[in-house]
């Protein structure tokens, strides 16, 4: 009887297809980045060859890997610290500029200030009309020497040649010929009343000019209607004879001392 004998044969293993072997390595390195421990990927013959042996990190690329991973991460760090520090820096100039700048200018603005303040006080400063010297002749004093029959006026007491000065700030009306005056200087003060410089030797002014406080205007002499040299000095509600008020009185409404 004949009997039947199956054929037997090897039955052959299939190796892994390409997209199982990457996928195997994915997972030996999912595993090394969550437990830094690099296992058995069927790496080939060389694991075939020696079992239980796990590659080292240098063979697989993953330490490299890391490692440049690292580097990169403090190098864009420190580029990061070094840019927020150097913005830090940037912001303090600034801020430290702005406020020289700011403390400049208010410096630059107080000096304006005061400067100005200064020349406010000067041109409203009021001197007497020549320096180191005193009244001769009083206002109102009666005599025949006068047309009115008073002075209307003061008399300072200076040599021929005596510097003669403006007692404020103001602007020449008349500056010549006056008459009995002499030669005599009038000016229009700035708070509107008018004072008059008389029997001067010479004029130093013209009508028109503008006058600050203690300026020369003339040299006192003996000029008109006097006995000697002498300053005549009149104040005035306006430029006209007759208008005149007590010139003593005037000046020390304006800080000056006699």
């Amino acid at each position: 009887m004949a009997s039947f004998t199956r054929v037997t044969g090897k039955h052959r293993h299939r190796r892994p297809s390409r997209l199982a072997r990457s996928g195997a390595n994915l997972a030996g390195i999912a595993t090394l980045a969550t437990t830094g421990i690099v296992t058995s990927l069927a790496a080939g013959p060389a694991s075939a060859a020696s079992p239980g042996k796990v590659p080292e990190a240098e063979q697989t690329g993953l330490r490299q890997a890391i490692v440049i991973d690292d580097s990169l991460a403090r190098t864009v760090d420190a580029q990061a610290e070094a840019q927020q520090a150097a913005a830090d820096v940037a912001a303090a100039r600034a801020k430290a500029e702005a406020a020289a700048k700011k403390r400049a200018a208010e410096v630059k603005a107080a000096k304006k200030r005061a400067a100005r303040e200064a020349e406010r006080k000067r041109l409203n400063a009021f001197v007497p009309p020549v320096e180191n010297s005193y009244i001769s002749t009083s206002y109102g004093a009666s005599g025949g020497a006068w047309s009115s029959g008073s002075h209307t006026g003061v008399d300072f007491h200076a040599s021929s040649g005596t510097t003669v000065r403006s007692v404020g700030a103001g602007t020449v009306v008349e500056a010549g010929w006056g008459g009995s005056y002499g030669n005599n200087v009038v000016i229009k003060m700035k708070d509107g009343t008018y004072t008059q410089y008389g029997h001067l030797s010479a004029i130093h002014v013209s009508v028109g000019d503008s006058v600050a406080p203690g300026a020369k205007i003339g040299l006192s002499g003996s000029t008109g209607n006097t006995t000697g040299p002498h300053l005549h000095f009149e104040a005035r509600t306006s430029p006209d004879y007759g208008s005149d008020i007590d010139p003593v009185a005037y000046l020390r409404s304006h800080g000056v001392s006699l």
